[in-house]
């Protein structure tokens, strides 16, 4: 009878280590602050923390804390991540989570960093179905199959300008978002459906002001690598958000509206807003020009 006893119990708890076992070992983790030199990775590579309120600093530090030990980092081509990679990489993508419940992307679980651009294959196909090879230069990748591929001298980069609209982090884990939905179509995950009927007429509208802006090489605030397809749209467009957010608001109102619904920051707060253009200066008088012919 004891030997039976025993037997269940040790049954039972070979079915749920695994259950619970990951869950106990989070909580342990996340009792843990985030050691000091890692906070000052993310005062160094990302310049909005500093502007931050505390109760926000802190919630990004846990954040990271937890996407660290749950996400393997992969160095390419000789390179070896260091701390101060995965930290920054970490923080950047874990901004997109600020104020909303999430599972720190649970469908990722490996980011391979390059040390700059990479090459990936890629298979085009042309008139009558012909498959053609093809190799492009690439600065990161996001896949449904729980990667994510940067290149650490553009993230360098994107530490390094916070103004630019351009930040290869936050627009690979923008993918990943969109993904959460089910596929990558430019509608994260929502809520509602009145939320994706508002988001879609705003975004459908101004991706198809994009591809015009693009088509005849106008100046637009957002990168014309959004007039892609709507998946690209939306990557871009979060690059807006959290890098050009004075501007968005005031050439995509709508636009931004629905981005601070959904990603519950505005990044307006963490950023001057922009000086204005200098006043035109005044035309030069015309020249009067004498001529004397002389004989």
């Amino acid at each position: 009878m004891l030997d039976a006893v025993i037997w269940i119990s040790l049954t039972a708890l070979a079915i749920a280590l695994p259950l619970y076992g990951p869950r106990w070992q989070l909580r342990r983790v996340l009792a843990r602050p985030l050691p000091a030199e890692a906070e000052a990775v993310l005062r160094r590579n990302i310049p909005p923390y500093g502007r931050m309120a505390p109760a926000l600093q802190a919630q990004l530090r846990q954040l990271v804390v937890q996407f660290l030990h749950q996400k393997k980092f992969i160095g390419c081509e000789g390179l070896v991540v260091d701390d101060e990679m995965a930290v920054t990489i970490a923080g950047q993508a874990c901004l997109l989570l600020l104020n909303r419940p999430s599972k720190v992307y649970p469908s990722l679980h490996t980011i391979m960093v390059y040390p700059s651009a990479f090459v990936a294959q890629r298979h085009s196909v042309g008139p009558g179905g012909v498959v053609t090879p093809d190799r492009q230069s690439m600065l990161g990748e996001s896949w449904d199959d729980g990667r994510v591929v940067l290149s650490w001298d553009d993230v360098k980069n994107g530490a390094r300008d916070w103004t630019d609209g351009h930040n290869i982090v936050l627009h690979e884990f923008a993918h990943q978002l969109d993904s959460e939905s089910g596929r990558a179509n430019g509608a994260p995950y929502l809520g509602s459906v009145s939320n994706y009927r508002q988001w879609s007429e705003v975004l459908e509208r101004d991706y198809q002001h994009l591809r015009f802006s693009a088509m005849y090489r106008q100046h637009s605030v957002m990168d014309h690598y959004g007039a892609t397809n709507p998946a690209e749209f939306f990557a871009v467009a979060t690059e807006t958000f959290f890098e050009k957010p004075w501007q968005m608001a005031e050439h995509h109102g709508e636009l931004f509206g629905e981005f601070l619904k959904y990603y519950r920051v505005d990044p307006r707060d963490w950023q001057a807003a922009p000086l204005p253009p200098p006043p035109p200066e005044p035309e030069a008088a015309p020249r009067l020009y004498s001529f004397a012919a002389g004989w």
